[in-house]
């Protein structure tokens, strides 16, 4: 089995997430990835929550030949090692051999020191989008996505966005049944932060195989609160009804109104966690009708009323751009 060797950059007050979720995605993925840690000098770097971790290797005595893969880790540390001439210019030399180059969260900036994505579309923490815009203008920043390809250069969103994107390049690389045994056994479940879109591919479920049943998908994915009824879904899918539903359930090992289900409560979740509206306000806007079927479904599946579900989760935390914004 070949393996893929993948080159992880850090710096000093790197954030440890956009390290060590990608490492690990890969990782499970098998004997098909070889990672390896490279930063300014070999030794100890330390993150910026004070997590320390050890680089195999310096930019000085690392060549930039044989890399499949480079991904360049975000931090509250990016702007000072963006400054790092010898890091800088390895970085570019590096992506210039490699296959492909990844970045997470703000390691985006390291990127376009470099030189690297001029012209591209690209992709970063939401809280430091307009600052891309400003200093890069000959990039085409995208904060909607959670991750974006753009040839070769893929670019995450914030701190566990990189595990979606190295969920993504362990299915470009292997397929998406190995992407999605890799995902089912990390238990990830992806919650997206505030300005970002509300929702990644659903790792509860396989993914379609199809283009119609992944129309159908989508769909259902950009307005949760719509009807989704089966001849709805259909038409978007360009199938019969009764077509449809059997290669969703083939596809997706659910039939189209358990996915419709677990989307709006996915949805009402996130709602309810990140806001003020009312309970009633978010069961209309995610296609519950009432707040009492909102709170039978919320029993059904979480076990939790909605009123009490945002009381235990809720975040009372500062900010996401004030604190742990890599």
């Amino acid at each position: 089995m070949t393996d893929r060797r993948i080159v992880f950059v850090v710096f000093d007050g790197f954030q440890p997430l956009d390290l060590t979720g990608p490492h690990e995605v890969f990782r499970s993925a098998g004997d098909d990835y070889a990672c390896e840690v490279v930063a300014p000098r070999a030794g100890p770097v330390r993150s910026g929550s004070g997590l320390l971790v050890h680089a195999g290797h310096g930019v000085a005595d690392l060549g930039p030949a044989g890399i499949d893969t480079l991904v360049v880790v975000g931090g509250r540390g990016v702007d000072r090692a963006r400054q790092d001439e010898a890091l800088v210019s390895w970085i570019a030399a590096a992506a210039a051999g490699a296959r492909r180059v990844a970045s997470v969260c703000s390691g985006v900036f390291l990127l376009a020191a470099a030189g690297l994505l001029d012209g591209r579309r690209v992709t970063t923490h939401w809280a430091r989008e307009e600052q891309l815009a400003r200093e890069h203008p000959e990039v085409r920043v995208d904060c909607e996505p959670i991750f974006v390809r753009d040839g070769r250069v893929w670019t995450s969103a914030g701190v566990t966005a990189g595990m979606d994107l190295a969920l993504a390049l362990v299915e470009d690389d292997l397929g998406r049944d190995v992407a999605h045994a890799v995902a089912r056994q990390l238990v990830l479940f992806l919650r997206r932060p505030g300005g970002q879109s509300q929702f990644s591919v659903a790792l509860w479920s396989r993914q379609p195989a199809t283009d119609p049943v992944r129309a159908a998908v989508t769909a259902i994915h950009a307005d949760p609160g719509a009807r989704h009824d089966i001849a709805g879904l259909a038409a978007h899918a360009g199938l019969s009804p009764r077509h449809l539903q059997r290669r969703f359930a083939a596809e997706l090992g659910v039939p189209p109104a358990a996915y419709v289900e677990r989307v709006r409560v996915e949805a009402a979740q996130l709602a309810l966690t990140e806001g003020d509206e009312p309970v009633e306000a978010i069961a209309r806007r995610y296609g519950f009708a009432t707040a009492e079927t909102l709170r039978r479904t919320f029993h059904r599946r979480l076990g939790i009323a909605p009123s009490d579900y945002r009381a235990r989760f809720r975040s009372t935390a500062e900010p996401a751009d004030a604190r742990h914004v890599s």
